[in-house]
């Protein structure tokens, strides 16, 4: 059996004039004598991610798994923050990215080429089940070696999206903002509701949303309380703040 606790709670949008703003859901597992996290967010989550394991007392060197959606900066490039982890990403997904040039992408190149060079990391294959209780999804699509997790070892199954499903609009929309490929994509969406449909009571995680179940009727419930918001300062005092609720 797992325990889950979602550490860093994805926002389902984007900056309007300052690029994307990389808020990912990152997730922690314990169980099966193991420490996991689900992605491991942007350079700009890793303050936050830290006061999370902090105040579950978990230590960067606890963390023995690390698995990887897919190889997007905003979900993959923290994993150098845990000496003692495993690493898991797909074995497709890792040969895409390093195949791919530099360019203006969301492949953080560097980590991307540490990714294929070190002895921690271990390439999966969609229906491995390579850990107790999780098995790794085929969801192409928004990359072309993307996972899905289905974690099973918990009183209800749940599914680790990634941005096979950003958020709850991409869900009931069976379309996609951001994709290498939509037929995929779209292929992908229809893969994760019928999974989801499969087991009554399933926890939905996706990639830039809060969590969510299926009702009775099956209908989307959120689990949870969405908080997000900006301090600026506009004024001529760092004492004097202006705070922007991102939440309606």
């Amino acid at each position: 059996m797992y325990q889950l606790d979602v550490l860093v709670q994805g926002f389902p949008g984007r900056s309007v004039c300052h690029g994307s703003l990389g808020w990912s859901t990152l997730s922690l597992l314990r169980g099966q004598g193991r420490t996991l996290l689900v992605d491991v967010g942007s350079f700009g989550v890793r303050h936050v991610l830290a006061q999370q394991l902090h105040f579950r007392g978990v230590a960067a060197e606890d963390v023995t798994d690390v698995l990887l959606t897919h190889a997007h900066y905003d979900h993959a490039v923290n994993f150098t923050l845990f000496p003692n982890a495993r690493i898991w990403i797909g074995a497709q997904e890792l040969s895409w990215a390093a195949a791919q040039p530099v360019g203006f992408n969301p492949l953080p190149e560097l980590y991307v080429r540490e990714l294929m060079q070190s002895s921690r990391v271990h390439r999966i294959q969609a229906g491995d089940v390579f850990l107790p209780g999780i098995q790794a999804v085929a969801a192409p699509g928004h990359t072309p070696g993307h996972l899905l997790f289905h974690l099973t070892g918990t009183p209800v199954p749940v599914l680790f999206t990634g941005d096979a499903a950003k958020n709850r609009a991409e869900l009931l929309s069976l379309d996609v903002d951001a994709t290498e490929d939509r037929a995929q994509s779209q292929a992908t969406l229809n893969t994760l509701w019928r999974l989801w449909r499969a087991q009554p009571g399933t926890l939905l995680v996706p990639g830039h949303d809060l969590c969510m179940v299926l009702d009775a009727s099956g209908q989307i419930q959120y689990q949870g309380e969405r908080k997000a918001g900006i301090d600026a300062w506009f004024s001529e005092s760092l004492a004097q703040t202006t705070r922007m609720n991102l939440c309606p």
